[in-house]
């Protein structure tokens, strides 16, 4: 088992998704063991605390999960790894119990985080819920690198542009000390609020109005948040160049950098790896969504980013 002790380097990578469906826990699972395979020491963590599934990607029971940690069952969190077919890739399973465990106590949440944070590994995966409550978008906003799963499909694509919104909103929440600042950001969060906050440069003029100070934090705060964006299930060019589209779309009306690392084809292999409890990377390393996984891993590590001309040629 790995030692335990804090890393002075290592990655945090959170994957998440505006709604349900949208493979991250195949994402994740996939990513963790393409890393896994490349040498490096490798945690996935479930922290979909509602509904945990991660495990079942992986093939392994885990005989404690992070209910036991958070209910102070067990104290200490490196009791919770179990073991995968992998040596590198260690895993923390999610729970599925108990609605306090989904929903955490301020003080419980950040010493979750602080907790997964603290462990020795090289890269942390954070295999996420859907929706955007306080407990996601915090984990999300926890990570070096936060990653969207998004189906090319106008419900996804719709609730994923909510989730970057909620994202940006709530860290600009967590940011704001004055007492009307934070007022003025719950209100925006409304998408139907009546000071005609729509985006957030309309926030920002409204927050450098009560607070120039702050309003100019926050406009510095805007160019380190660049969550990535995967097109999962493709089927057409059209759906390979929806990155692009709403890369363009987020810095128009959102002013914020989306980078756009990949595609995964839509493929037959990946319900049958998923059937058998296998890991499509493991099980089909040579189908087309493992090959377009290894891609988006390779662009993750070296923060690249696809390139419209290599779909354009194809």
């Amino acid at each position: 088992m790995f030692e335990t002790l804090k890393s002075s380097k290592k990655e945090v990578w959170a994957i998440a998704g505006g709604k349900g469906g949208t493979g991250k826990s195949f994402i994740a699972a996939n990513v963790g063991v393409a890393l896994s395979k490349m040498g490096k020491r490798v945690l996935l963590v479930d922290a979909d605390l509602g509904c945990a599934n991660l495990h079942t990607f992986l093939g392994v029971e885990p005989t404690a999960t992070l209910s036991d940690f958070i209910n102070g069952k067990i104290k200490s969190i490196d009791k919770v790894l179990t073991p995968t077919d992998l040596p590198n890739l260690m895993l923390i399973s999610g729970a599925c119990d108990f609605l306090e465990i989904a929903n955490p106590k301020h003080t419980q949440k950040n010493r979750l985080i602080r907790r997964i944070q603290d462990l020795s590994f090289e890269y942390i995966i954070l295999d996420l819920g859907a929706g955007t409550g306080f407990t996601l978008l915090d984990f999300f906003l926890s990570a070096d690198t936060g990653i969207l799963s998004v189906l090319p499909e106008p419900t996804s694509i719709e609730n994923t542009y909510r989730f970057i919104k909620s994202a940006f909103y709530r860290r600009f929440k967590k940011m704001a000390k004055d007492p009307k600042v934070k007022e003025l950001i719950i209100a925006a969060m409304n998408e139907k609020n009546e000071l005609g906050i729509r985006t957030p440069h309309d926030l920002l003029d409204h927050v450098a109005s009560i607070d120039n100070e702050m309003g100019q934090k926050m406009k510095e705060a805007v160019l380190t948040f660049s969550p990535k964006v995967i097109v999962n299930q493709v089927r057409s060019r059209d759906d390979m160049t929806l990155g692009f589209s709403m890369r363009s779309a987020c810095a128009k009306y959102f002013g914020i950098k989306v980078d756009y690392v990949g595609y995964i084809e839509y493929d037959d292999y990946v319900w049958m790896a998923t059937k058998k409890k296998t890991p499509l990377i493991l099980e089909r390393p040579y189908a087309p969504a493992a090959r377009c996984l290894n891609q988006v891993v390779s662009n993750l590590i070296n923060r690249d980013e696809l390139k419209l001309d290599s779909i354009l040629k194809m």
